[in-house]
């Protein structure tokens, strides 16, 4: 079983930006997707890094999200600019695609207009 640990959420303001960060033992050998839920919704894929770094994002988040792995950290990055309200969610990064064990605490980004 992977485990990840999702961090760097926060509240900011629409129109700034944020970095999330997902790191753990094993992630360089594994495609990593990061997801969000937001309230009342169900989970939804963002974008996906396949282990030699090719990405692959939702059409409708594609310009605004970039995901980046560091081999040297253990760590995936997603970074968000442009925030806006709607984004407001709990990201998870998982492996891809998803497996049920590897779900976490996820970090909650908050986006305020």
């Amino acid at each position: 079983q992977l485990q990840l640990v999702e961090s760097g959420g926060g509240l900011v303001q629409a129109g700034g930006s944020m970095r999330l960060s997902c790191a753990g033992s094993g992630i360089n050998n594994r495609a990593i997707g990061w997801y969000r839920q937001a309230p009342g919704k169900q989970r939804e894929f963002v974008a996906r890094a396949s282990i030699t770094g090719v990405t692959s994002y939702q059409d409708s988040l594609r310009g605004r999200f970039t995901i980046t792995r560091d081999y040297d950290k253990n760590t995936v990055y997603l970074q968000i600019d442009s925030l806006k309200p709607e984004d407001t969610a709990v990201y998870y990064c998982n492996t891809w695609p998803p497996n049920t064990n590897n779900w976490g605490q996820g970090t909650q980004v908050t986006v305020s207009s």
